[in-house]
């Protein structure tokens, strides 16, 4: 709530004999963004601020206009740009500064110096903290709406390092306006800025020498209509003839009471039906959040019970594999065994085959020589025609292969 003495101590800023160089900075959430783009693009068919004067704003002009509404500008610029930072529902994503003076200053310089003054105003934002032209959204000057000011909006970026020590860009209004004397510091770069092109401005007061508060646009807003309800007051006479008559002062009661209803009343209650319903649009879309939320948080507990699933079937896994190469090296261990009994085994069958086939060579070459028989081969070719057996067991075993096969045949 803004009192009397606070208007009164921001009116002398405005409104004293010296001009000062303003300006304004709020910072937007993306609920917050689209309802100053109705505003600043003058997109709403019926305007609510009763300031906004219809027949001259097709006077306003964009220093740089954007295309799409802000959201969507902003989206698009995030696809186009490689930033860092975690984005929330409520992080802030745009600032809107407003850059102003009063009429007297306006008045002064016209339409031309006019035009150069915010020109400088945008140029001071592109290279205030680096932020660059790239980052600025929109930027419209309104000249229908009481003293000529303009709307600029932008992406906080600040350009630091990651923990590699990378250069990185990300968004982060916090850092943007890091400190306690982060306006401070605004307004004396602003002034020093529009001072040095040659406007004669002095700086506004600084707010922590006076007992008010830093101020928002929507709170000038209200100065300006408190301004215009004592004009409005001012304004309105109420004529006594000379010879008063009662009922021509009631008349005239009337009349001023029918007009304060006008143009007093009437458009606070307007404002306030149209504050009730964007109440009432906030609502909705935080019943919409809250039910992202919570398949947001059904969502999590989902997506736990299946880590924990999947963490137990690699522990599951894991078990098996283990299972596996002990078996495996049990029978590798076994088979290896087994093996080199066998061969041990055929070692010694073969040694005992070499010696079976040099003793009956022996005995052979004994009984020919004992009983004057003559040549070992010759005895073994009749051995081997009479009886059908011969003395090589591989012989023997091929031999009586091929006679089976001949009597299967038969």
């Amino acid at each position: 709530m803004l009192d009397i003495e606070s208007i009164s101590q921001t009116k002398k800023e405005v409104q004293g004999d010296m001009s000062y160089a303003i300006v304004r900075n709020e910072k937007l959430t993306r609920t917050e963004v689209n309802g100053k783009g109705t505003h600043n693009d003058r997109k709403a068919k019926n305007h609510t601020n009763k300031d906004i004067n219809p027949t001259k704003t097709h006077l306003n002009y964009y220093i740089k206009k954007n295309e799409l509404t802000y959201t969507k500008e902003f989206d698009k610029y995030l696809k186009e740009n490689n930033l860092k930072g975690h984005l929330r529902s409520n992080s802030i994503i745009m600032c809107q500064m407003i850059f102003t003076s009063d009429q007297a200053f306006f008045d002064k310089i016209g339409e031309k110096e006019t035009k150069r003054y915010f020109d400088e105003c945008y140029k001071f934002i592109c290279s205030y903290k680096n932020l660059g032209e790239k980052n600025i959204i929109s930027a419209v000057v309104h000249l229908d709406e009481g003293v000529p000011h303009m709307h600029l909006m932008f992406v906080p970026v600040v350009h630091t390092k990651d923990k590699d020590r990378n250069d990185i860009d990300k968004i982060c209004a916090r850092d943007f306006w890091k400190g306690r004397d982060s306006y401070r510091k605004l307004q004396d770069a602003y002034f020093n800025h529009v001072k040095s092109k040659g406007f004669d401005l002095e700086r506004g007061m600084f707010v922590e020498d006076t007992d008010r508060k830093h101020y928002t646009v929507e709170e000038y807003k209200k100065i300006t209509n408190y301004e215009n309800t004592k004009k409005v007051l001012k304004e309105i006479k109420l004529e006594i003839p000379e010879v008063p008559d009662i009922n021509e002062i009631s008349k005239f009661s009337i009349k001023r009471d029918e007009k304060i209803l006008k143009e007093i009343i009437k458009p606070k209650d307007d404002l306030i039906k149209e504050l009730y319903k964007d109440n009432l649009s906030l609502h909705k879309e935080l019943s919409k959040q809250s039910k992202v939320v919570d398949e947001a948080v059904k969502y999590q507990k989902e997506r736990d019970i299946i880590l924990a699933d999947n963490k137990a079937l690699h522990n599951q896994i894991e078990n098996i594999k283990s299972e596996y190469k002990e078996k495996e090296f049990d029978l590798d261990w076994n088979y290896k065994k087994q093996i080199k009994k066998l061969e041990k085994e055929n070692h010694h069958l073969h040694k005992i085959i070499d010696m079976f086939y040099e003793t009956i060579d022996k005995f052979i070459k004994w009984i020919c020589h004992k009983f004057g028989i003559g040549e070992s081969k010759e005895l073994i070719k009749n051995f081997q025609e009479e009886t059908h057996t011969f003395i090589d067991p591989l012989k023997q075993l091929e031999h009586e292969k091929i006679e089976k096969e001949w009597n299967l045949e038969r």
